[in-house]
Order: C-alpha cells, then sequence, then structure tokens
C-alpha cells in the first residue's frame, strides 16, 4: 500500500495541518463527531460514499494523530463509539469558518442533499447573534429517527443532540435535514413544507418562524 503523501519538507502550520486533516474523509469524519460520539455504524450512515475499510483507515489515523478517541460505553448499550479530544473538538470553528467561506461559492448547490449532522452545523454556521439579540426561545427538532434541542438566549445559540425528544421547549419541528436546509435558506416556507406533509410543527408558530430568521445567507462570491 502506497504511504500517506506529507508536507513534512514544509514547517508552515497550514502544511501541518492539512496533515492531520487534509487527507480525503478526514474532516468530514470530524464533522460527523462535532456533536457527539457515534459508532463506526452512525458514521457510515452520515458519510454514504465512503467504504468501510477508508472510513477504518481515517479513523485509526485521527486517532494516531490525537484528534479522534475511542471508548466503550457502559451497559446496556455496551457499543464501541469514536469521539473528538478535547484537542480535537477544537476544529470547530475551524470547519464552521470553511463552511461559510464555501458557501458563498457560485458552485455551491443549496438543493443538493444533506445529513443530519450537516444540516444543524448549517445551523450554526449561519447563525447571525445580532439578529437573535433579546429573543429566548429552545425548539425541539426531530431529524428523521434523531432528537436536537435547539437554545437561543439573546445572540447566543446552543444546539446540541438529545437521547429523546426534549422536554419543555416552547415548540418542537419534526422534519427531514433537506426540508431543514430550505426553511433555513428560503427556499421553502413554513406553510409550503406543512403542505406537503414534510414537516410538523407543534407549539409556538411564532417563535418557530423568528428562529428561522436568524440564519442569513452570506453574500455569493
Amino acid at each position: 500500500m502506497v504511504g500517506r503523501r506529507k508536507y513534512d519538507n514544509d514547517g508552515c502550520a497550514v502544511a501541518h495541518g492539512l496533515d492531520l486533516v487534509g487527507e480525503r474523509w478526514a474532516l468530514l469524519v470530524v464533522r460527523e463527531l462535532l456533536l457527539g460520539p457515534k459508532r463506526f455504524t452512525d458514521l457510515r450512515a452520515g458519510l454514504p460514499g465512503v467504504s468501510a475499510d477508508m472510513l477504518t483507515q481515517r479513523l485509526r489515523e485521527l486517532t494516531e494523530a490525537g484528534i479522534v478517541s475511542r471508548r466503550r460505553l457502559a451497559a446496556p448499550a455496551a457499543s464501541w463509539v469514536y469521539e473528538l479530544t478535547e484537542w480535537g473538538a477544537e476544529v470547530e470553528p475551524v470547519v464552521l469558518a470553511l463552511a461559510k467561506w464555501s458557501s458563498r461559492s457560485p458552485g455551491m448547490r443549496a438543493d443538493a442533499p444533506i445529513g443530519i449532522d450537516s444540516v444543524v452545523l448549517e445551523l450554526r454556521t449561519m447563525f447571525d447573534p445580532a439578529e437573535a439579540r433579546g429573543f429566548r426561545a429552545s425548539i425541539a427538532l426531530r431529524l428523521n429517527e434523531s432528537w436536537f434541542r435547539l437554545s437561543f438566549d439573546n445572540g447566543a445559540l446552543d444546539a446540541k443532540r438529545a437521547d429523546v425528544a426534549p422536554a419543555g421547549t416552547d415548540a418542537a419541528l419534526l422534519t427531514d435535514p433537506n426540508t431543514l436546509s430550505a426553511l433555513v435558506t428560503g427556499r421553502l416556507s413554513l406553510a409550503e413544507a406543512e403542505a406537503s406533509g414534510a414537516l410538523e410543527l407543534t407549539g409556538n408558530r411564532t417563535v418557530v418562524q423568528r428562529a428561522l430568521g436568524l440564519f442569513p445567507l452570506p453574500a455569493p462570491a
């Protein structure tokens, strides 16, 4: 097997960063772990184009680099999961900045399929703190079978994965990643999504409408 090509002869930190996460699929594996630990099968589900062998190789390399670690969950789950190390999680601002920068590309396809974790990270990427000042609310979000809690607190957004439906929220949205992306980018209205059966909204409708307006798209390059 051909060894990895590296930038060993370049003392630049950017070059070393590419050695760490620049291989194909590596940064996308990191993306899939930004919202919390995942099993191997969950990682493959979030990266439908990657082979099992390639994913195994990337996880091994990221583990050896100190970016990812592997641990066994307590009973009754008792399954193995991969998660970012404390240092590995520090790459999140880099990933979000890259997403915001690339979203301005003329070649970016807004209608392309998007994964569950990707669309939640899209929310973090596009969130405008200035627009959210004075807004406090929480929304339970179910994307396919995955639950999240979105908490807005006077210019801050906290988006966390939840094991079950979050309680005590102002509203709940049940939808899929592509529909949520279309709502956030303005390609689809709440009424249109509901009429098509792609979205179910319960609770405070005004809160949801206000929240969807907090993710302006950056101007195209």
